[in-house]
């Protein structure tokens, strides 16, 4: 296990520690003369990789380990190692020679002028959504497979991806005219689908999540003597991706901090362990969504944990475990690691957007709000460099992006105010909010009261603050649901009042895009249960949500649960939201 050997710590608040210490910081590690003198006699050192797991890995929530905007997570680190010089070189080593321009761009190195005004820092992105294939995956694909012998490219390769890596191991078989056979799960979109056939990929749709993929390939792999091509824990897929380190070291030599996207960790292994053996004081920060955080909390347990369930908004960074290999790097060299929610993440899409007129997918925009988030948390003005890792983007998530995105960038907040149902009250309510423009608002007579549900056009905290202030004076009771996601994606597409329902329950469930599911997940409930309302809407995305309320008395409650737990699919109880309880309940 990679915690074998670890002193005892204090462990992260909310976290169990085990077998793991607190690494000193940057400043009283070795120093960066020593540093250079081992890594330059240990250049040629074979590379040591991390002993297989073996077991169960420990299964957290992500909201175990919930951070501030611009918070850095808690990194318990190993003592260091021989080992750890040798594994540094070897990986300088392999970057330096990787040999991916057949393939690939020196992407360009980019000023956002208008988003570095707003946030008073200079941020410059590293353009990786220009690559052929629209991200930088296509770098550590094209080098693991330049590495396979003439009799291995011969047999062909194969391997499981729902999106970039696929894109960028079918390229590379093109290429290496090497047959790539590219497993994907039933529910990807048939853009990406069409995306990897077009680039003379072997696509062969298989399993309703990643890891049923996953499986396949690897045990066609094994059946038929194929060299299966992981999407991030190998050591020549970071090297490849740790070209883009290089490329940014020669580019902005300047830079202070980088922020780079981390979904299994390939990317961010590969550009700080190059980015650190030749300029160490540069920090190196990675960025997850909060939804999607299972580096962020191996690191701060000191060991690889397994998330329970996984938000896929930022679909090409929502892993469930971080590499192996990937782990052992960052959890050694990485300045720090913070997350990211999913209306920041949409925020930054616009903010490309204003400056290059591009659009980034969600995952390609993760590290520009890190940047944002974090600057803005810290008063950093210096040179920051954000990696805007890839641009294969679902036109039908933009509806969702853009309804969200004033909402990540604080320019949009969404309120509920209670007034009473007599003449003239709405109009008072209009007055109330003044000269701030609404965007948005639902307004429903319920007995007595009326309930609105409103959006409004905000320059800072300070007037959502001052709103809510006015409509409290007047006695309507005012509550912000800027934050709620099931608000955002949800309620506030609904307009109802409350329904007297008995025993009503609520739960958001993720029912994969596929014809028939909503069907097959009814049949778990139906009709033993009475459904009293839903909500569903595509994103775009390979999973839905679907709000649904349900009439289970609280006996039954255990037993309606073990129903949902055998269909398979993830959902959670928000029964006790404050917005569902209000409007509805």
């Amino acid at each position: 296990m990679l915690a074998r050997g670890f002193a005892a710590a204090v462990p992260a608040p909310g976290l169990t520690a085990r077998r793991c210490s607190r690494r000193p910081s940057t400043s009283s590690r070795t120093t960066t003369n020593e540093r250079a003198r081992r890594t330059r006699t240990n250049v040629f050192a074979p590379l040591v990789r991390p002993a297989p797991f073996v077991g169960e890995l420990p299964l957290v929530d992500p909201e175990d380990l919930i951070l501030l905007d611009g918070e850095i997570g808690p990194v318990l680190r190993p003592e260091a190692k021989d080992s750890d010089v040798a594994r540094e070189a070897w990986y300088v080593r392999a970057i330096l020679t990787a040999d991916v321009y057949d393939v690939a761009i020196e992407s360009p190195l980019e000023l956002a002028p208008r988003l570095s005004d707003r946030v008073g820092a200079q941020i410059y992105l590293k353009r990786e959504d220009l690559q052929p294939v629209f991200s930088f995956k296509i770098r550590g694909a094209y080098n693991k497979m330049k590495q396979l012998t003439e009799e291995e490219r011969a047999r062909g390769v194969i391997t499981s991806s729902a999106g970039n890596h696929a894109q960028g191991v079918a390229l590379s078989g093109q290429k290496l005219n090497c047959k790539a056979i590219i497993a994907m799960p039933v529910t990807t979109p048939a853009i990406k689908v069409e995306a990897v056939r077009r680039l003379g990929g072997t696509v062969e749709l298989v399993g309703e999540n990643y890891d049923a993929t996953q499986a396949y390939a690897k045990e066609r792999a094994a059946a038929e003597g194929l060299t299966y091509i992981p999407p991030f824990d190998d050591p020549y897929v970071i090297a490849g991706q740790g070209t883009v380190g290089v490329e940014v070291m020669r580019q902005l030599p300047s830079a202070e901090i980088i922020f780079v996207p981390i979904g299994g960790g390939g990317l961010a292994a590969g550009m700080v362990a190059y980015i650190k053996a030749i300029r160490p004081e540069i920090r190196v920060i990675g960025v997850e969504p909060a939804g999607a955080n299972a580096m962020t909390l191996s690191l701060a347990r000191g060991e690889i944990v397994k998330l329970s369930k996984v938000d896929g908004f930022a679909d090409g960074v929502a892993v469930r475990e971080p590499g192996r290999d990937c782990f052992e790097i960052i959890q050694t060299m990485i300045d720090g690691i913070i997350t990211v929610k999913t209306d920041q993440i949409a925020s930054a899409i616009k903010d490309v957007f204003g400056d290059t007129r591009s659009i980034l997918e969600p995952a390609g925009a993760v590290a520009v709000a890190g940047a944002k988030a974090y600057c803005q948390a810290h008063g950093v003005t210096g040179k920051v460099i954000a990696v805007t890792s890839g641009a294969n983007m679902n036109f039908d998530r933009l509806r969702v992006i853009s309804e969200i995105a004033d909402q990540g960038g604080k320019e949009e907040a969404t309120l509920l105010s209670i007034i009473p149902e007599k003449n003239g009250e709405f109009k008072r309510f209009v007055e109330t909010v003044g000269d701030i423009n609404i965007s948005e608002f639902k307004y429903r007579v319920q007995g007595a009261d009326a309930r609105v549900l409103y959006s409004i056009e905000v320059s800072d905290l300070k007037d959502v603050q001052n709103t809510m202030q006015r409509m409290e004076a007047l006695g309507f009771k005012t509550v912000d649901l800027s934050n709620d996601a099931t608000t955002q994606f949800h309620l506030r597409h609904m307009t109802g009042g409350q329904g007297r329902v008995e025993n009503e329950r609520l739960y958001k469930v993720e029912i994969p895009e596929r014809a028939g599911a909503l069907g097959n997940f009814l049949e778990f409930i139906s009709p033993r249960w009475s459904i009293s309302m839903t909500h569903y809407r595509n994103d775009g995305g390979r999973v839905g949500q679907v709000l649904f309320g349900v009439q289970v008395a609280e006996e039954e409650r255990e037993v309606f649960e073990e129903c949902l737990d055998g269909c398979g699919y993830k959902y959670d109880d928000m029964s006790s939201n404050i917005a569902f309880k209000t409007l509805f309940g």
